[in-house]
Order: C-alpha cells, then sequence, then structure tokens
C-alpha cells in the first residue's frame, strides 16, 4: 500500500462524516481519495434527503417489452403471460408450476433482492429494468428486497449500515432514472431492516426453524449466494445469511424468485424446505443469465475490478474504453463478453442492433434479431472494430438518462458523491 495511517486508525463513519471541513486530514490518504475528495468538495453540511417516492416515472422507453398496441394485462391470455415470465429466466422450476400459477392467481408475487454494496453496474442496473418491467407487464407484482441488513451482515461497506443505506438509495435512483416502470403500483422496494423489525414476531421463528432443519453443510452449499466459498473463512453472521435469505421468500409471501443464477442454491433450499414442512404450493424459481466481465475469463462482472464492467453512471468517453478494451475475438462467439451485452441489453432494449461502418466494410446494417448478427459474426461478415463502436453507441444511449439525472438533480448528486467516497473508504480503510 502506497501511504502510512495514523497508528490510531478512524472509523470509516469519522473520516467521512468527522471534523476538519467534512473530510479530517487528508494527507495520509492515498492519492486516488484525496482527488476525489479535493474534487468534489466537503460533504454537504444537510443531511440528504430520502429519494422522492412521488418522482415522476420517466416517458415509454425502448424498455418496454410490450409494445402500447399490445392488449392490457387483463386482455392477455395466460399462455402469453407464460411467454412474457419465462423469457425473464435462462432456468424455470417448474414450468408446469409456473402456468399453474398464472392460470390462477390474478396478481402473482415476484421477490427480487440486492445487497446495496457499491456501485451499480449495468448488469444490475439495465438487466433488472428489463426484468422487472417484464414481469409487471404480464401482470406480476415485484417486491425489490434491499437487503441492508444482510450487506451488514456479509461485512460489505465495512459493515456500516449507514453508508450501506446510503448505497440503497443511490441503486433506486438509478431504476427510476433508466426506466424503472413504477405505473399501477406493480413495484415496491421494501428495506430489510425496517420491514423486519416491524413483523419480528413473524420473521424470525421462520428464520430459526429453517437452520433447525438443515445440517451445516447444507447451509455451507449457500454461501456462494454472497460471493463467498465453502473454503472461505466465513464468521457467524454469514453462516446465518442463507438461513435468513431463505426466510425471506416466505415472509414476503413470494410465489417467483426472480433472482441471478448464482442465488440457485439457496431458491432449491426454499422449495427442499417446504417439502420438510409437507408445504404445497412451492416458491417458482426464475434464475436469470449472469452477465460476463468484459475481460478474457471473467465469468460474471465484479465490482472491484472497474475495467471488467460498465457502471450505471459512467461517462460516455469511459464506456467508450472499456468497451475498446473489451474481450471480443474476431469469428468467436462462444464467451464472447460483447456479444452477450448484445443480446442480453441491446436487443431486449431496443429489439434491434445498428451497425455503422463504410462501404468498404459492407456499409451501414441494422440487425433485427441475434441469431442474424451472430451468423455475420461468425462469418466474419462483421468485425469487432465494427461491432465496438456501435454496442458503445448503443450503451451509452440507454445510460444517458442516468448521467443527466446525477448530474441535475441535486440528491442523486449528493448521493453519487457519497457512494463514491464510501466504496474508496471500505477499499482502503476496512
Amino acid at each position: 500500500m502506497d501511504f502510512e495511517a495514523p497508528s490510531q486508525s478512524l472509523p470509516i463513519a469519522t473520516v467521512l462524516d468527522g471534523e476538519c471541513g467534512g473530510y479530517g486530514s487528508l494527507w495520509w490518504w492515498p492519492m486516488e481519495l484525496r482527488k476525489l475528495c479535493l474534487r468534489n468538495g466537503p460533504r454537504s453540511s444537510k443531511p440528504i434527503a430520502p429519494p422522492s417516492q412521488t418522482m415522476e416515472s420517466p416517458p415509454p422507453s425502448p424498455t418496454d417489452q410490450v409494445s402500447s398496441s399490445s392488449n392490457s394485462t387483463s386482455e392477455m391470455s395466460v399462455e402469453e403471460k407464460f411467454r412474457i415470465v419465462r423469457s425473464v429466466g435462462e432456468e424455470c422450476i417448474q414450468e408446469d408450476e409456473l402456468m399453474n400459477l398464472l392460470s390462477k392467481k390474478p396478481l402473482p408475487v415476484c421477490y427480487d433482492g440486492f445487497e446495496p454494496s457499491g456501485r451499480m453496474h449495468i448488469a444490475q442496473g439495465v438487466m433488472k429494468i428489463i426484468n422487472v418491467n417484464k414481469l409487471t407487464s404480464a401482470g406480476c407484482k415485484v417486491k425489490i428486497w434491499i437487503a441492508d441488513w444482510f450487506a451488514q451482515l456479509n461485512n460489505k461497506m465495512g459493515g456500516d449500515l449507514k453508508k450501506i443505506q446510503t448505497v440503497g438509495q443511490y441503486m433506486i435512483e438509478i431504476w427510476k432514472a433508466v426506466g424503472l416502470n413504477l405505473q399501477g403500483d406493480k413495484v415496491e422496494f421494501l428495506w430489510s431492516s425496517e420491514e423486519i423489525n416491524s413483523r419480528s414476531h413473524e420473521y424470525w421463528p421462520l428464520v430459526m426453524d429453517i437452520a433447525r432443519r438443515n445440517k451445516l453443510p447444507r447451509i455451507m452449499r449457500c454461501v456462494q449466494i454472497m460471493g463467498r466459498s465453502e473454503q472461505d473463512e466465513l464468521t457467524a453472521a454469514q453462516i446465518l445469511y442463507p438461513c435468513m435469505q431463505c426466510a425471506d421468500i416466505f415472509f414476503l409471501k413470494a410465489d417467483i424468485c426472480q433472482l441471478g443464477m448464482d442465488q440457485r442454491k439457496v431458491n432449491v433450499l426454499a422449495r427442499e424446505y417446504c417439502d420438510d414442512i409437507k408445504r404445497k404450493n412451492k416458491p417458482i424459481i426464475l434464475s436469470h443469465h449472469m452477465l460476463p466481465g468484459l475481460q478474457q475469463g471473467q465469468e460474471k462482472m465484479s465490482k472491484s475490478d472497474p475495467s471488467s464492467s460498465i457502471f450505471m453512471e459512467d461517462e460516455e468517453a469511459e464506456v467508450n474504453l472499456k468497451i475498446k478494451k473489451a474481450y471480443c475475438p474476431p469469428m468467436i462467439v462462444a464467451g464472447n463478453p460483447c456479444l452477450e451485452y448484445i443480446k442480453f441489453i441491446i436487443f431486449p432494449w431496443f429489439h434491434e442492433f445498428k451497425v455503422e461502418r463504410n462501404a468498404d466494410n459492407g456499409g451501414e446494417k441494422t440487425f433485427s434479431c441475434f441469431e442474424e448478427l451472430v451468423a455475420d459474426y461468425e462469418s466474419g461478415n462483421l468485425h469487432p472494430a465494427d461491432l465496438k463502436p456501435a454496442l458503445s453507441k448503443a450503451i451509452n444511449k440507454i445510460l444517458q438518462p442516468v448521467r443527466d439525472h446525477f448530474k441535475n438533480d441535486p440528491t442523486a448528486k449528493e448521493l453519487l458523491r457519497r457512494v463514491k467516497v464510501c466504496v474508496l473508504l471500505s477499499r482502503y480503510f476496512v
């Protein structure tokens, strides 16, 4: 490490919120952190207002999964609802149960959750919006579980709940800015700390029963949900975490668990728990695809490696540079992150992919489906040098409303500043 801290380290809360003009003495801070703080100025003396719950939804965007000319939800056939909902998941356990649910329940409840643990990357931002908007268009209610207590259990942001909640507010602001459809009260944000405290008499007996019915090796197989492995040295809090996440599903009365493939094991644990207690209606697991990192061999994006992912408030030049440096071998589709971005973000958002190039290289072309693009790429008719600028342009178009929001809205701007400082503090001082 390129600096020497005082012999008595300051806790994160003191450093960020303390004296000395809001930052404390900067001389011993790492250069990256000093530059950020000095560039943005000292913290505001006013507390951050909570995100506005009455913030107007942005106008209809290309994220809409059902066009305005489509039938309303009430007029949709069960088969059409099934097609839309099923398209969210790379895997569904079980499809027959999903069809039965959609045919019998007018407003199925979907559960999606996240740890507020730092800046938001494009998979967490854009893919979530695409999936949630699909589910609500098919008549589902989506409960988004802001797992602040879970982030604390997992020692995110140094276990500082105040910082974790600041990150949670920042994430909500992003989803609203990028195009989350909030019409009709079909999306509900719930903070785990508030909900568990208000109904603790329901929650903790459920957690205890799940823990009592499972052996430690079975719980250990679930630690992947926290980004950990069974070989890691875990805290007691991290052993408790899977039992709590399993309980969340029943606590929220969820019919469908809509989470990533990396959360599959704990969702299966919930179905196994139903067998143990002889519960007939099991939660349906709808696991969405995990976008890889931008570099070769990265199975998923990493917030700790900025080059592996695009963040939702990245500037246009940053996006262009990251895509330019991304792994994208000519004529190779398998393991190509640029093509994954196009398949899972660009086509669902715009329903097309436009490549601009000069006539000597084939001229301008608009692809109407991913399979058409793959055919051109595998044959060599579409080169990475033409694909990458088109991908950067499409991503920047999606992200521009987020940039504008964090630039023009004072609350959002302050949230972003604080999140960036919190992330750096947790990296250096925890």
